[in-house]
């Protein structure tokens, strides 16, 4: 059952379709007619899965290509650096479209007669006009949201119950005898969150030099007391075998991949305070010679077959907001529900704040990255 779990985040972490097609030196009309079958994304794993993107090319007859990143400013910064020649669609956590994205002219609203209707099919907190689907004057619609969910971080509840977990929450960290007994899964930005919140601190705002000095003791004192820094993979299956009772960074989306094996002890956890959730949003890049299967893509995975396939592609277990639509709920089996914490989910979501950008992201991610080499 171990190796059947890592096994299956190997799968995840392995994920990807072919990676973005080069800048091709052809005259703007010519090159227009070439873009008519074709479409080039830019996500996170799911997206790139042969499981949502084959149907399609087979559908239009298009030649699609994908490429996934590690992390958010990754993709940001491929923006930035002039690869809106190459993407029509951006695959973000949601603050990225309506602060960075949008702002610096990298990508353009949808049409909102063509796609608001398409949030009336989306769970309550999804409805339009949502917040991080728009731009910050409320005018324009900035993207599609269809992936959502708690990270924080995972427990083996035969180590530690659900309960205290919740309750207890970041000041987990802070009891000695956890020394040596967890994990840290490497994800920087959410890594660099989740150590402000053991702090105590507030990610999401300007910090004064006290709490990046408090950051600082913060990052080499959880560092230091991990047993081993890695993956989803080893994190999951050090859970599995009693190696380690929890770990940081994880939510529904980590913890669902044991959770699919039956391995219903491996739980995230939202604690009941400075509980963080993320939100999707993929949105229209700002490529000077337009593909028109950008918009028509970002229908097709609306469908409710499309949206439970994108729940469970391979190796990514998420919610969807178009669990709502009752042809897409009625597609997910109890073991998938119970996978992606279905029973606890609309709770966990309502006592969580979305993720953000971290202002001072920069000097922050210097300390963790400091504190990490000095562990070795």
């Amino acid at each position: 059952m171990s190796e059947l779990t890592r096994r299956s985040v190997l799968k995840m972490l392995g994920a990807s379709a072919a990676a973005a097609c080069a800048p091709v030196a052809l005259s703007s009309k010519a090159y227009a007619g070439t873009r008519d079958k074709e479409l080039n994304i830019l996500c996170w794993e799911g997206y790139n899965s042969a499981e949502v993107l084959d149907p399609y090319r087979k559908l239009r007859g298009a030649k699609v290509s994908a490429e996934s990143a590690t992390n958010d400013p990754t993709m940001v910064n491929k923006l930035r650096a002039g690869e809106t020649k190459i993407w029509d669609l951006v695959n973000l956590n949601n603050p990225w479209a309506r602060k960075i994205l949008y702002p610096e002219g990298l990508i353009v609203p949808l049409k909102k007669e063509e796609f608001a209707p398409y949030f009336d099919e989306m769970i309550p907190i999804f409805k339009y006009p949502y917040e991080w689907a728009m731009s910050q004057d409320g005018k324009d619609l900035l993207g599609m949201v269809q992936r959502f969910g708690p990270y924080n971080f995972a427990v083996n509840t035969d180590k530690i119950s659900r309960k205290t977990a919740e309750e207890v929450g970041w000041k987990l960290w802070e009891d000695n005898s956890l020394k040596g007994k967890y994990g840290i899964n490497e994800t920087d930005d959410w890594n660099v969150a989740h150590l402000f919140s053991i702090a105590g601190i507030d990610p999401y705002k300007v910090h004064t030099p006290d709490e990046m000095e408090k950051f600082k003791e913060t990052c080499h004192r959880i560092f230091e007391g991990a047993k081993f820094i890695g993956d989803i993979a080893a994190m999951n299956q050090a859970l599995v075998n009693g190696d380690i009772d929890c770990y940081i960074s994880g939510g529904t989306y980590t913890a669902s991949v044991a959770r699919a094996e039956g391995l219903e002890n491996i739980r995230a956890i939202s604690p009941l305070e400075g509980a963080l959730m993320w939100v999707e949003v993929t949105s229209l890049v700002n490529n000077p010679v337009h593909s028109p299967l950008a918009e028509d893509f970002l229908k097709y995975v609306q469908d409710p077959v499309v949206s439970h396939t994108v729940a469970f592609a391979e190796g990514t277990f998420n919610p969807v907001a178009q669990m709502a639509n009752k042809k897409c709920f009625d597609l997910f089996t109890s073991e998938e529900l119970m996978a992606i914490q279905y029973d606890s989910l609309e709770e966990e979501m309502s006592r969580s704040r979305a993720y953000d950008i971290v202002p001072d992201y920069d000097i922050a991610h210097d300390i963790m990255v400091e504190a990490k080499r000095t562990k070795g």
